[in-house]
């Protein structure tokens, strides 16, 4: 069992070293998901949960079109070939 995991662990070799640390972790989600938490948290309680839904679209509405979400994540010229 530990052996075929590995094989799927370390399916981010098959890209460009220039790829492995940001395809290896999670960090851009868990730090989408402290920027929501920290603004639920703001609010406290919702009415409803649509209200949440909105307050939530809005955020990542706004994070999309920032230079957060427009900065270049990964070079996808190193994948042409």
């Amino acid at each position: 069992a530990v052996r075929d995991g590995c094989a799927e662990t370390l399916t981010y070799t098959r890209f460009p070293a220039a790829h492995w640390r940001r395809i290896r972790t999670n960090n851009a989600i868990e730090r989408l998901n402290r920027e929501i938490r920290r603004r639920t948290r703001v609010v406290g309680t919702f009415p409803d949960g649509n209200s949440a839904l909105m307050l939530v679209t809005a955020r990542l509405k706004y994070v999309a079109e920032s230079e957060w979400g427009s900065r270049r994540y990964l070079d996808v010229t190193l994948l042409e070939g």
